[in-house]
């Protein structure tokens, strides 16, 4: 229940529908307006201050934080952010990170990765290929394959960001799919990458990872134009889907 309260407080943070300074509700008049324990919405609270969204002040009450303490990079904060409809410069942000991080992680893993490492990539491809990404199950092999060349890159500080890496990889496919155009196959784009890595090319790795963000992004920002095409009953419903 109490994560429950936290998304949709949280969500509302992240669409601006609550702005930066105004107060959360007090436990009082949110249990009876949400219809839970206060001790639940304590917890709600909680949770939101541990990512950083809210500050609790004694006497002053909850008040939305300023964006730059925003722990943008936590996966439930992405999820919150989706939930509630990311803007273009959102998007843009989480491809320039990725930008910045992944093809350099690419280029270290072509020369670094393990055998292990090579077949965990290949079948997580094959899945990916076999389920294709507008499922749970082949976003979750897309994450894989992710993880598989942040953890050959054998360095410990890119591995720790792998968590936040793959759950913006994750976010932005779904989103994707949930355009009512499929976006194009990225498999291709994934296998070139994998190609490079499997001949340890770490230039020809980077410039394929490079390439398969950018298209991402592409895909992204038209999947969002054709999301604020639609119109308010069809956007609901297919958030009702």
């Amino acid at each position: 229940m109490h994560r429950r309260i936290a998304g949709e407080l949280g969500s509302s943070i992240l669409c601006g529908r609550r702005a930066v300074g105004s107060l959360l509700p007090k436990e009082m008049n949110a249990s009876v307006d949400f219809g839970i324990s206060r001790t639940a919405y304590r917890e709600a609270v909680r949770m939101l201050v541990a990512k950083g969204l809210v500050e609790s002040r004694p006497h002053l009450g909850t008040h939305v934080t300023d964006r730059r303490r925003w722990q943008i990079l936590d996966p439930d904060v992405l999820r919150w952010a989706f939930d509630s409809g990311p803007s273009l410069s959102f998007i843009q942000e989480l491809f320039e990170l990725r930008g910045i991080l992944e093809p350099h992680a690419a280029e270290l893993a072509a020369g670094r990765r393990t055998a292990q490492q090579l077949t965990s990539m290949a079948e997580a491809l094959d899945e990916m290929a076999g389920r294709g990404l507008a499922s749970a199950e082949g976003r979750a092999a897309d994450e894989r394959f992710h993880e598989a060349i942040l953890e050959a890159t054998g360095n410990q500080a890119l591995m720790t960001l792998s968590a936040s890496i793959c759950a913006a990889i994750h976010w932005t496919t779904y989103f994707k799919y949930r355009s009512h155009e499929p976006p194009r196959d990225a498999i291709p784009d994934h296998r070139k990458l994998y190609a490079a890595i499997v001949d340890k090319d770490g230039d020809r790795a980077a410039r394929a990872a490079r390439e398969l963000i950018q298209l991402a992004l592409a895909d992204t920002r038209a999947s969002l134009v054709g999301s604020s095409d639609e119109g308010p009953a069809r956007r609901k419903r297919r958030k009702m889907e």
